[in-house]
């Protein structure tokens, strides 16, 4: 794909890069928090970003990346996530999530009272199931409805249902945008959904984020067809072999490409033209959480990140010093190369 066209291709809301992106904006998390929960906004008092890494005991321990992790009035942790394609055990997957949102930063000696409200919100582009409502809630309780406990929340959103009339419904046509002329055309008395739709509108013009979603659909393209391939010809091994090869020559193919001539020109012009440096500059409270996370955003296309860079990243307290990495993470094709930025201090 050539450079114009990728610059011309549309980022819809329910982009990975784009819905990140709209969280990342307060003033969308909190009225897309109010609505899916029904809290009114003047009970919001806030919705600050958390790390979406969650801890682990041992490296042996099943790494947990969460989409979006909010901490709602600092007493209810929420991980909100956008999912395109169905995967299997999505059940399992989202209460292995729930669990473990829940218990980390809880430790041994520590009383249970540290332990917070945690609420899973699943946007699915998939039916998970036949029923006709849209937006379901599940809660622990007995067999006569009784609650054991309010501790566990789960929301589940369903993009292809049938709209009820509910305040949920704008944002599901937002998130059902696929082009320019419906975006343009999307109109809502919902003040949040409105900037999020000129959220979506600004992304689209920035060639970073564009580059950003055309590694990320290419990615996701080459790994559905090598498994696709693996089991067609019944070797697992082809698929690890496969995967690595592919990755790295796709990668050094359209990172040669791509970032020689998107990064010296995009990079260089369309950092240049703000959005980076506004990105980390921009933003007063939050900014240092919301520079790491983007950072994390560039650095999982390498796989996952190692222990000692995501520490490195996270206690580092200097704001000029985090931008520095922001800059240098799109261009690194190994985790080996960002630690030598990391170095370079």
């Amino acid at each position: 794909m050539g450079r114009k066209e990728m610059w011309g291709k549309f980022i819809p809301p329910k982009a990975d890069v784009a819905f990140k992106e709209l969280m990342r904006n307060e003033e969308v998390r909190r009225h897309f928090i109010s609505d899916v929960l029904g809290i009114p906004l003047e009970e919001i008092r806030s919705v600050r970003l958390e790390n979406t890494f969650l801890s682990r005991r041992s490296r042996q321990e099943k790494q947990c990346v969460l989409d979006v992790r909010i901490l709602l009035n600092d007493n209810r942790r929420i991980n909100v996530e956008l999912q395109v394609r169905r995967l299997a055990y999505w059940d399992k997957r989202s209460l292995f999530y729930l669990a473990k949102m829940y218990t980390d930063g809880v430790f041994s000696g520590q009383s249970y009272e540290r332990l917070k409200k945690c609420i899973v919100v699943s946007i699915l582009d998939f039916d998970l199931d036949s029923f006709p409502d849209y937006h379901k809630v599940y809660c622990l309780r007995d067999q006569e409805g009784r609650q054991y406990s309010d501790q566990f929340e789960i929301h589940v959103i369903e993009l292809n249902k049938e709209l009820t009339g509910d305040r949920m419904d704008d944002w599901i046509r937002l998130f059902r945008v696929e082009n320019r002329e419906e975006l343009d055309e999307m109109q809502s008395e919902n003040a949040g959904v409105m900037k999020a739709v000129e959220e979506v509108k600004v992304m689209n013009l920035f060639k970073w984020a564009k580059w950003r979603y055309e590694e990320h659909l290419k990615y996701q393209r080459d790994l559905w067809a090598l498994k696709e391939a693996a089991k067609q010809d019944g070797h697992a091994e082809g698929l690890a072999e496969g995967l690595a090869e592919g990755h790295a020559e796709g990668h050094a193919e359209g990172h040669a490409e791509g970032l020689a001539e998107g990064l010296a020109e995009g990079h260089a012009r369309g950092l240049a033209e703000g959005h980076v440096e506004g990105h980390a500059e921009g933003h007063t409270e939050g900014s240092l959480e919301q520079s790491r996370q983007v950072i994390y955003d560039f650095l999982e296309r390498l796989g996952e990140i190692p222990e000692d860079i995501r520490l490195r990243i996270e206690t580092e307290e200097n704001k000029a010093v985090l931008r520095k990495w922001y800059f240098a993470a799109p261009g690194v094709d190994s985790f080996d190369e960002f630690r030598r930025n990391l170095s370079e201090k």
